[in-house]
């Protein structure tokens, strides 16, 4: 069986990519909810938001997430 799975080395990348994601996905569909309701095309309305949220979302997460990684040692104290 072959497998297709990716190299760890784009790990990283793929995390990236994932949870920004998932994450837009469910902050735009919240806000879609909250903002014009759930109307008969609110699936459709929510994957165009979803998209233009993520465009942003991912370049978002590749920069930020960096910086958080260097900043939580910081703000965290090991047991």
């Amino acid at each position: 069986m072959k497998d297709y799975r990716i190299s760890a080395k784009f790990g990283t990348f793929m995390y990236s990519f994932l949870l920004s994601c998932f994450m837009s996905l469910i902050v735009s569909g919240i806000a879609m909810a909250q903002a014009v309701g759930i109307a008969e095309d609110f699936i459709q309305q929510w994957l165009v938001a979803w998209l233009s949220s993520w465009l942003v979302a991912f370049p978002s997460v590749i920069v930020v997430a960096p910086m958080v990684t260097k900043l939580l040692p910081y703000m965290v104290k090991e047991n």
